[in-house]
C-alpha cells in the first residue's frame, strides 16, 4: 500500500469482518457517487478528502431559519411563506424533530442487508391535514439571476431531498414525493449595507423518486467489502489533482 493510502485515522473504519452496524451518513453516500475510491479511501483506508471551509454564514441563515419555523410548529400555525406559495401546511411536531436536525444523529435507519446505519439530518419538515410530510431543505446564496434547480452541480440538492425521503418512509412516516427547497438569495444591489445583509427567499418544489437509495446503499457496501481500491469517478477533482502532481513528481 503507497503512503499515499496510508490511514491517518483507526477509529470509525469499516471491518469486513466485523457484525456491528456501521454508520454511513447521507453525505458519505453522495461521496460514493461522485467517487468510489474517495469514498473508499475514507470509509475503508482512513485518509479523507481535505476539508472545505465552513459556510457560517449559511449555517446562520439555517438557524434562523430553524427558529422561526419553530414559533409556528409551537402554535401549529402557518408560516407567512407557506401563505403566500398557498401551502397547506404547518412545521411538524414530534418529540424527535430536534435530534433529526442535529448533524451525526439526524434521522436514522439500521438497513440490514447491508448492516448500515443509515443517517441524514433534516432542515425542517412540514405536514399536511392529512399527516403527509413534506421535507424540507434550507439553501442560501447570493446571485444576481433568480435562484433555481437547474444547475448540474445542485443533483447533490436533490439526491439530499430524495435520501431524506427514503429515510423518513422507513422510519414508517407518510411521506410526499413534492418536497420543498427555502432558498434564500442575498442581496447586492441595496443602496448600503447598513450592518446587514438582506435576502430574497423563495420556495421551490421538488418531486423526488428515492428508488435509486436502496440500490446505492447495496453498491456502497459491496465496494466497502472489497479488498481492492475500485476507480476514481470521473469528474473528481481530488483524484485528478493527485494524479496529476504524481505525474510531476514521480
Amino acid at each position: 500500500m503507497s503512503e499515499y493510502y496510508k490511514p491517518k485515522r483507526t477509529r470509525n473504519l469499516f471491518d469486513p469482518n466485523s457484525v456491528e452496524p456501521f454508520k454511513i451518513s447521507r453525505s458519505k453516500l453522495d461521496l460514493f457517487l461522485n467517487c468510489p475510491r474517495c469514498f473508499y479511501v475514507d470509509r475503508r483506508l482512513g485518509v479523507g478528502q481535505p476539508p472545505g471551509f465552513p459556510f457560517n454564514l449559511n449555517s446562520a441563515v439555517d438557524a434562523l431559519l430553524k427558529k422561526e419555523f419553530d414559533i409556528h410548529r409551537v402554535k401549529s400555525t402557518t408560516h407567512p411563506l407557506m401563505k403566500a406559495y398557498s401551502l397547506d401546511l404547518v412545521p411538524f411536531q414530534h418529540k424527535m424533530i430536534d435530534e433529526w436536525r442535529e448533524n451525526f444523529k439526524g434521522v436514522q435507519f439500521l438497513h440490514k442487508p447491508t448492516n448500515f446505519i443509515f443517517t441524514g439530518a433534516v432542515d425542517d419538515l412540514w405536514v399536511d391535514k392529512s399527516g403527509m410530510i413534506h421535507i424540507v431543505d434550507y439553501k442560501s446564496t447570493s446571485k444576481s439571476t433568480e435562484v433555481n434547480l437547474d444547475a448540474e452541480c445542485q443533483i447533490g440538492y436533490k439526491r439530499q431531498m430524495e435520501i431524506y425521503q427514503w429515510l423518513m418512509r422507513q422510519n414508517g412516516f407518510k411521506v410526499s414525493d413534492v418536497g420543498y427547497f427555502v432558498y434564500c438569495n442575498g442581496q447586492t444591489d441595496r443602496e448600503a449595507f447598513d450592518g446587514k445583509l438582506e435576502f430574497d427567499i423563495k420556495v421551490i418544489p421538488y418531486k423526488g423518486n428515492d428508488s435509486w437509495v436502496e440500490k446505492e446503499l447495496n453498491k456502497a457496501h459491496k465496494c466497502l467489502m472489497s479488498d481492492k481500491i475500485p476507480a476514481s469517478g470521473k469528474d473528481c477533482d481530488f483524484c485528478n489533482y493527485v494524479d496529476a502532481r504524481n505525474k510531476v513528481t514521480n
